[in-house]
Formats: C-alpha cells, structure tokens, sequence
C-alpha cells in the first residue's frame, strides 16, 4: 500500500520573528508574570505587617534615607528610551545599532545593580531587627535578583553580537529590552512602598 506524503513549502515563512510569534518572548512574559506576582505579594505582605502595628516603623528603627535610591531609580527610568530604541534597532535587524544600544544597556545595568547593592545601607536597618525590617531586605533583595538576572543577560547578549551574531539573537535583544522595561517599571511601586511607605502608611 502506496503513502502520501504531504509536503509543505515553508520557504516563504520568515527566519526572525518578534512578539508573540517568537517562543522567546513567551518565556521572557512568563518570568516577567511569576515574577511580578511574587513582587505583588511582597507588597501585600508589607501593608498586612503595617497593620499589625502602630508605630511604623517601629520605635527605634530609622526612616530609610531617599538620596541613594532616589538616584538609582532616576537612572533606571532615565534609562527606559534606551530600552526602547534598542528595541527598536533590533525589530528592524540593525546590527551596528543594536551593539551600541546593548553596550550602554550594559553600561547602565552595572552602575544599577551596583547602586542596588549600595542601597541596603539606605535602609538604616538590619534585615533581623523586625518584621518591618525583614520586609523591606526581601523586596529589595528580591527585585535586585531581576536586576542581577538582566546584568547578566544583557552582557552576555552584548559578547554574543560581537563573537558569534546571527540573525536569532536579534529577538533576544528585543525581549531583553523588554525585559528592562518590566524590571524598571515593577520597581517604581515597590520604591514608593519601601521609601516612602514609613513616611505616608
């Protein structure tokens, strides 16, 4: 008994896809989902904590200070049409561009991350002084994680232009620009909350 076989022609389909039709993107939204909602519950567990006192913080721990994190979070948004541009170089397979817009991506990823690190001292508390205290180490040190996860993506997606680039890595630097977009804007909630919840809650 004889077998057909069906034959597709696919060379007409694109070899670079962006957005939803890319499975990379599918896996970037997934983490920028679970990792928001684990984000959300930081904050839902800060406003239960601060319920359960009166003082808050409470006596004898000090307000954080805002001049270092309020810098840091200046970059990071200052940083946002880099993002974008870069996206935008990438979606159009511009190559010269895209390297550029990946070395100052790289650039701003380490003095964030580093002012990150720096930022624990602005919080004028030990993470085992109190629940107040604890909660705010976790939110910090929680989203410095996606910090640390972008810092190494974004210069390991920078030596790869440079090593080795094909025409596949141009979403990766579209996602990756994503990517920062979702961690910078993440945070703008989650530094009022640490900042300037002592001071308004």
């Amino acid at each position: 008994m004889n077998r057909e076989r069906v034959v597709a022609d696919v060379s007409g389909l694109p070899t670079v896809v962006f957005g939803p039709r890319n499975l990379g993107w599918w896996g970037t939204t997934g983490f920028a989902v679970i990792e928001g909602f684990s984000l959300a519950l930081c904050a839902v567990t800060y406003v239960y904590l601060r319920k359960n006192y009166i003082v808050w913080p409470p006596e004898g721990t000090k307000l954080p200070s805002l001049l270092l994190p309020t810098i840091n979070m200046g970059i990071m948004l200052a940083s946002l049409p880099l993002a974008l541009w870069t996206k935008k170089r990438a979606e159009r397979l511009e190559l010269g561009p895209v390297r550029i817009g990946l070395i100052l991506s790289s650039l701003v990823t380490v003095v964030t991350f580093g002012l990150r690190i720096a930022e624990f001292t602005a919080l004028n508390t030990q993470w085992n002084s109190n629940a107040y205290s604890s909660i705010i180490w976790t939110i910090l040190g929680f989203h410095g994680t996606l910090m640390l996860i972008d810092l190494y993506d974004t210069i390991g997606l920078t030596l790869i232009t440079f090593l080795r680039m094909e025409s596949k890595w141009f979403p990766e630097a579209a996602d990756n620009a994503n990517y920062w977009l979702f961690t910078v804007l993440v945070w703008v909630p989650m530094y009022l909350l640490v900042y300037f919840g002592p001071r308004w809650l």
